[in-house]
């Protein structure tokens, strides 16, 4: 049974198509148009897919979109009326998109795909899940799990923004849902936007910044103390309430009322690229630290609905890789499971799965053991000849290495000598995250790699952390964390032993010199609070990204590297060939490995100055 799943036209839009439940293909829409966040119908997504499984639109037993237009539009049109007369001009806004397009969905999608090819229209089978039932189809069905808890938080779907379900066998059942205007997710969005982040695209920068408050401080219990006795009410079973006199997402074209807030909490709005005061981190600490409370109580919550031993995660607030590792501390369940494109994107993979197993009810087999995500490796990959192709358009230099122990061996040298490298191999992540076929490596015990892959590679803001990819096996000795973390989705602390002693003074220091102290053996991936983003490489999953790991062990004696994404700061993650080597030039990054070919940058044509990533790119 051959399936096709969509998301689309709010952010972060994908495709992705199964096969008698396996999954082939998958790929958000941004890493073709090079648009980052793309909400546009998946054209380019949904013809990869379907040229990958080699399937034609009419031999697809389904086409499904991963939400319910007509739930999310009655829960528009409710809101309004329920705040009118305020928000009168958003309505304006709003509603005619929505008498054009969205409530035609059907018609709509249609019309896309016979872009993609031709195709009888009378044929075609479109299903439509609802939105939290997508996410939770896309955490429960790829995991080991025969029967698990499952927790879904995001913004909105329809009326939802959590849920928590019981999965067992092949059926999702629903538990309990909190509704719109009460949202873990905007509520989160919202201090993403008042600490002069993008909504939907900066929210994982309020998480990176969150580590530079001083804990335990007055201001920052102040700030907790404010948030849930102002903003919102915390139930024990993990709901909210949102006190809505002090937000604006409901109704307007703002995510707060910014002179409440300002009265509230002491200073105005962050405006976006100023330099960050105590106040902005200790503020982000404070919602950061009221989160991981909140996901914690609705983890025992579904513990206890569910009396399971296994938790499945999903939703845009699942990619808090922080409140994923305070659950996981917690022990509350003897496993966890979290799907890689907890957004969104993952949606469209869910409305597939969904449809499998409950719409056409086939069986589910699992082993407790391992997933169907293969890695989330679901994208494309490009062949010798392509990157050859790409060579000769730039007149790039470049020399092939056809072992590949050779070849990594070469990139292990570089690695050891404190040169970055741009990553490029096999098929691309499906998801957030770079796992090692399109990432920029670079060496963790590097004191300098931190400043130079943020202000020299990346041109992004200074006090972001970087991941570790380190060896599965390794993985418990350097971190403090004993279950495999695939999917860099989530933070645990470096080891003790591996850590230095900070200052007395250090809290009194300026940020920036808190961020240059050294406080681990690795100090390119030990954040300001000796935590780090842990991803650990099986050597079955991805094994040449794990022999080059391997490798740098048997030389330096680490078995971990830096990774970051393979883009700079307003791209997506690169997708071609032409993608990685632009990226390349454009940057100070020292090599570019596609492949078993090395390019190194200083026998590369000049590269022309007036071809700026920052013309190209808009700043997330």
């Amino acid at each position: 049974m051959k399936i096709l799943g969509i998301s689309a036209f709010y952010h972060d839009s994908a495709a992705a198509i199964i096969d008698d439940g396996k999954i082939l293909a998958a790929a958000q829409e941004e890493r073709f148009t090079r648009k980052k966040h793309d909400k546009s119908f998946p054209l380019n997504a949904c013809r990869f897919c379907l040229e990958f499984s080699g399937f034609d639109i009419d031999e697809l037993d389904a086409v499904v979109f991963y939400d319910k237009p007509l739930l999310k539009f009655e829960r528009l049109l409710e809101t309004y009326y329920n705040f009118a007369p305020r928000g009168i001009s958003s309505f304006v806004t709003a509603i005619p998109v929505w008498l054009k397009e969205k409530l035609f969905l059907k018609k709509l999608i249609r019309d896309e795909l016979s872009k993609v090819m031709p195709y009888d229209p009378a044929k075609l089978n479109l299903l439509f899940p609802e939105h939290h039932l997508s996410h939770a189809a896309s955490a429960f069905y790829p995991s080991p799990f025969e029967e698990a808890a499952i927790i879904t938080v995001d913004g909105v779907g329809e009326w939802a923004t959590a849920s928590i379900c019981h999965g067992k066998g092949n059926s999702i059942k629903i538990l309990k849902e909190l509704h719109f205007p009460h949202s873990m997710g905007l509520l989160y969005s919202s201090f993403t936007y008042y600490l002069g982040f993008r909504v939907n695209s900066g929210e994982y920068k309020l998480m990176g910044l969150a580590p530079y408050g001083i804990p335990g401080s007055e201001r920052v219990n102040r700030f907790i103390d404010l948030i849930i006795t102002k903003l919102i009410k915390i139930h024990d079973d993990g709901s909210i309430w949102l006190n809505q006199k002090y937000f604006k997402y409901a109704t307007g074209l703002k995510m707060v009322n910014e002179k409440r807030w300002e009265q509230l909490f002491g200073f105005p709005r962050r405006k976006p690229e100023s330099e960050f005061t105590q106040e902005v981190c200790d503020l982000a600490l404070a919602i950061q630290k009221v989160t991981e409370d909140i996901m914690l109580k609705m983890a025992h919550e579904a513990k206890r609905l569910t009396g399971s031993g296994h938790l499945c995660l999903a939703g845009g607030v699942a990619l808090n890789c922080v409140a994923n590792g305070r659950i996981l501390k917690d022990k509350i369940f003897d496993d966890i499971f979290i799907q890689p494109a907890s957004g969104d994107a993952g949606g469209s993979l869910g409305a597939a799965l969904a449809a499998y197993y409950i719409y056409y009810n086939h069986p589910r087999r699992t082993d407790d053991i391992h997933t169907t995500m293969q890695g989330a490796y679901f994208g494309p990959e490009f062949s010798n000849k392509e990157i050859e192709k790409t060579a000769r358009k730039y007149k790039a230099v470049y020399s092939h290495i056809d072992d590949y122990n050779e070849l990594a061996d070469k990139a292990v040298d570089l690695l050891d000598q404190g040169k970055v490298i741009g990553w490029f191999q096999g098929r691309m992540e499906f998801g957030p995250r770079a796992l090692g076929n399109r990432s920029i490596i670079g060496d963790a015990r590097n004191t300098e790699m931190q400043k130079k892959l943020n202000l020299m590679i990346k041109y992004r803001e200074s006090f972001r952390p970087f991941a570790p990819s380190v060896l599965e096996e390794d993985n418990p000795e350097i971190f403090d964390i004993d279950t495999p973390s695939p999917y860099m989705l989530l933070v645990a602390d470096v080891r003790e032993k591996m850590r230095n002693k900070l200052p007395e003074n250090y809290y009194d220091l300026p940020l920036r010199d808190r961020l240059y102290i050294k406080r681990s053996e690795l100090p390119a991936i030990t954040h300001i609070d000796f935590s780090a983003r842990v991803q650990s490489v099986n050597k079955d999953t991805n094994p040449r990204y794990w022999t080059l790991i391997s490798k740098f062990k048997e030389k330096t004696g680490y078995g971990i590297i830096v990774n970051t994404s393979f883009n700079v700061r307003g791209e997506p993650i690169v997708c071609s060939p032409q993608d990685a080597y632009r990226c390349f030039m454009r940057t100070e990054m020292d090599y570019l490995v596609m492949n078993n070919y090395i390019f190194d940058k200083k026998e590369q044509p000049e590269w022309s100055r007036t071809d700026n990533w920052m013309v190209d790119y808009v700043l997330d």
